[in-house]
Order: structure tokens, then C-alpha cells, then sequence
């Protein structure tokens, strides 16, 4: 018995009959048509309520799905990162205490408002410790800052070489914190040197004067 090819089966199809069967069709009477057609219609339908079933149904819930799990890692990431700060709350507290202990060290080393003449007394006897003559010893304004205020003082003295690197080495080794800064040097004609500068010292604001920063940002902020 001879097999047929897929070309047979193909030509044996009656193309114009098929044709024939989607011609003519009563839209009001669907279930008199040929069975082609009805089943061509069943399967467009079908594809038609997947595809708007996916789009206004499938497709929303799974975005939602999608940032259901978003959510949840970020709250496993939080729930992670809280349980770290809560095993390491001892060592956490510790580390602070730690850092107060040292905030207050370098606290101390910094004058109050009644303090500041003996502060300028100390850099001055400094220098005439060390046989400089100061041609200018001039404080200036203070710089507000959140907690502290700096001083500058324009200094000028003349000396030695020597002298004048022992009364910066002096300054720095001070128990109160005291910087030169723009410093320049010269040289006069009978051979002393001239150190010009800047002494920058430092002081913590008093309970009055943090009051008064206070009140001024919170107008600050108000006029805003």
C-alpha cells in the first residue's frame, strides 16, 4: 500500500471550498455556519479573552506580585540591619561613651569667655620668654561657630631665628589649643628676624551665648 506525501495531503485540501464556507455567513445564526468557521471564531474568541484577560487582569497582578516582593526584601534588608544594631547595642554604647569621654578631653582644652586674658597673657609671656620683642599684638573679632568661637590675633614680633622657632614650638605645646597660621618671615637690616602672623586660640561659647545662637536661627527660620 502506497504511503502519501504531506504534498498529497496538501493538494488533496479543497481550497476553494474552504473559501466557499467563510462566504456568505449569517452573523445572527452562527450555528448554522460549517464547521470551519465556527471553529476558526471559537479560537479567535479564546485568544481574544486571554489576551484582554492578561492585560487588564494577569498583567496588573503580577506588577503587584512583583512589588509585593520588592517590598518585602527591603523590609528583610531593615529587619537585618536593626537585628546587626541590636547584638551590637552594648558595643555601640560603649563606642559613644567613648567618644563623649573625648569630646569632653578636647572640650577642656578650650577656654571659656573668663578665661581668654590669661590665655593672652600665656602667648605673650611666651614670646618675652624667649626674648622676642612683639611690634604688634593686635586681637580681632570672633568667629562664631556652632559650640565654639575662634579668636584671631594678628601678631608681628622680631628675634632670632632660634628664638622665634622656639616660641612657635612653645605656642604649639600650650594646654589650650593654639594655631599660627599665614605665617611669613623677614629679615631686617640689622639681621633679626620678623615673624608676622596670625595666632588663631579658641574658646567655647557660654550658656548665654548658645541662648542667643539659638533664638537667631529659630528667627532664621521663621522668616523663611
Amino acid at each position: 500500500m502506497a504511503k502519501t506525501s504531506l504534498r498529497d495531503r496538501v493538494n488533496a485540501i479543497d481550497l476553494n471550498r474552504i473559501a466557499q464556507d467563510f462566504q456568505g455567513l449569517d452573523p445572527n445564526d452562527p450555528g448554522m455556519w460549517p464547521l470551519l468557521p465556527r471553529l476558526a471564531t471559537m479560537i479567535a474568541v479564546f485568544a481574544a479573552t486571554v489576551a484582554a484577560a492578561w492585560w487588564f487582569d494577569w498583567k496588573p497582578l503580577g506588577e503587584t506580585l512583583e512589588a509585593s516582593q520588592r517590598a518585602e526584601q527591603e523590609l528583610r534588608n531593615k529587619w537585618v540591619a536593626k537585628k546587626t544594631q541590636a547584638v551590637n547595642l552594648e558595643a555601640y554604647k560603649q563606642q559613644l561613651a567613648d567618644i563623649d569621654r573625648e569630646f569632653g578631653a578636647l572640650l577642656r582644652q578650650l577656654p571659656n569667655k573668663a578665661e581668654m586674658d590669661s590665655l593672652l597673657a600665656d602667648i605673650n609671656q611666651a614670646g618675652l620668654g624667649r626674648g622676642l620683642l612683639f611690634e604688634l599684638f593686635k586681637p580681632g573679632n570672633d568667629v562664631i561657630h556652632d559650640f565654639y568661637a575662634e579668636m584671631p590675633i594678628q601678631v608681628q614680633v622680631a628675634g632670632s631665628y632660634h628664638d622665634l622657632g622656639a616660641f612657635a614650638e612653645d605656642v604649639a605645646q600650650m594646654p589650650r589649643i593654639v594655631s599660627l597660621q599665614d605665617i611669613g618671615l623677614k629679615m631686617n637690616d640689622d639681621g633679626t628676624m620678623v615673624l608676622n602672623g596670625k595666632a588663631v586660640t579658641y574658646r567655647y561659647l557660654d550658656d548665654e551665648e548658645l541662648a542667643a545662637q539659638r533664638n537667631a536661627r529659630n528667627a532664621a527660620a521663621k522668616g523663611r
